[in-house]
């Protein structure tokens, strides 16, 4: 008889965005005319730029004609895409990458758990608490855990606990490491990391043979000069660190699909043997194959977004996001709740009030307000007793959901 992954069988009941779904489906069921404003899910809500939508119709048009019509593509992805990611996104900030250390690929978390495929059964994980579930969730898939504890916590990773008392970016573990997952601005406590920050974790990272699976999906929202925007900003990230990018915040591309990482060809990790290999080559190896690329249509797409055009056009919805973050922000802090993040990221990490529970919180804005969140609980057990509220959505829906959380509680805290 067939066998399962029983590793499967470790994931806690439900993976976190499908039980939100599971509970607003149900309120929705039983309240068919309540109009429900979703800040949970980060996914967005404007048009794709004109730029892209252009690229990509004209791209429509080529594969009708056979002349200009494209089948497959390479794995790692065209050519011309990749030299313009290297020369705006990379070499453009002082970062030494080039377009041959880029893999194309259709979405940065599908490649942070698709990176896995490439180390072995017996590195120490490190990850923050509060984390992005998929960090963990595809460890244990794959094997690298034991069990998960009462607090949902799993035998096998080492967890870095991040708060307000330290500013939600985590502290250098006294222990080794092999494997470190950073998210910077994080998701999904809007938090943002200093050079100096990033370059200790670098300079760990290289003391221990580490490699530092750096997540910089978010890293468009960054207005303050001062932060790095890549990892590779920071001296000796090259022989330490991957890093993971995508198109679907800055352009929108949640629906479309396109991302990228970065592996420098300097990178190496042990063999059993003891030998030093090349990630680069083994990762090419993976891409090529489990993988059959990006289709043309949308990296004519990704690739306007580096025209003129588009630059502006996705500078502007960046804006726009921001722009909704800043009304959240301020809105519930005037209402007396605690607020972190939302200044160079789209999440505002909220500490819920009145000692509810991350869950509890959900059920009262769900149920009083027709707002949904995201329990901090479901990121780990230092996400208990806070919240995270996303910023895509329309300026309509924003301040509607702003003024019905404000008005909830400052009634609250009349009758108090």
């Amino acid at each position: 008889m067939a066998t399962i992954n029983d590793n499967y069988l470790k994931l806690k009941a439900g993976y976190l965005f499908p039980e939100i779904a599971r509970r607003v489906n149900a309120f929705a069921q039983a309240n068919p005319d309540a109009n429900i404003i979703r800040l949970g899910i980060g996914d967005v809500t404007e048009p794709l730029p004109e730029a892209c939508r252009t690229a990509m119709i004209k791209a429509v048009e080529e594969m009708g004609d056979r002349t200009t019509f494209r089948g497959y593509g390479p794995e790692q992805g065209y050519a011309w895409l990749r030299e313009k990611i290297a020369a705006h996104d990379f070499q453009a900030r002082g970062c030494d990458i080039s377009a041959d250390e880029i893999f194309v690929s259709d979405g940065s978390k599908c490649d942070c758990g698709n990176i896995l495929d490439i180390f072995g059964d017996t590195n120490t994980i490190a990850v923050t608490d509060p984390v992005y579930p998929v960090y963990v969730d595809t460890n244990v898939m794959a094997g690298h855990t034991g069990e998960a504890n009462e607090r949902g916590e799993y035998a096998g990773l080492v967890y870095l606990p991040i708060s307000a008392d330290n500013h939600f970016t985590a502290q250098i573990p006294s222990e080794k490491v092999d494997l470190i997952y950073l998210c910077f601005p994080n998701n999904p406590t809007g938090a943002t990391a200093t050079k100096e920050h990033l370059q200790a974790w670098v300079d760990y990272a290289r003391a221990n043979g580490s490699i530092i699976f750096f997540d910089a999906a978010y890293e468009a929202f960054i207005t303050d000069p001062s932060l790095p925007h890549s990892i590779f900003e920071i001296e000796g990230a090259r022989d330490c660190a991957i890093e993971f990018r995508s198109f679907s915040k800055n352009a929108g591309f949640t629906g479309t699909r396109c991302a990228f990482t970065v592996v420098p060809k300097t990178l190496t990790a042990k063999a059993a043997d003891g030998s030093d290999v090349e990630l680069w080559a083994l990762w090419n190896r993976r891409q090529s194959t489990k993988f059959n690329g990006v289709s043309y249509i949308v990296q004519r797409g990704a690739e306007a977004v580096y025209s003129e055009a588009g630059q502006a056009q996705i500078k502007a919805l960046v804006a726009f996001y921001l722009e909704n973050a800043r009304i959240i922000r301020e809105q519930l802090t005037a209402a007396g709740i605690a607020v972190y993040g939302g200044v160079n990221a789209p999440y505002v990490w909220v500490k819920t009030p009145d000692g509810l529970s991350s869950w509890d919180f959900f059920d009262k804005l769900l149920h009083t307000c027709n707002v949904v969140g995201t329990p901090g609980s479901g990121f780990g057990a230092a996400g208990e007793g806070y919240f995270r509220i996303s910023a895509f959505n329309s300026r309509e829906n924003v301040e509607e959901a702003m003024r019905r959380i404000t008005e909830t509680f400052n009634a609250h805290s009349a009758l108090n």
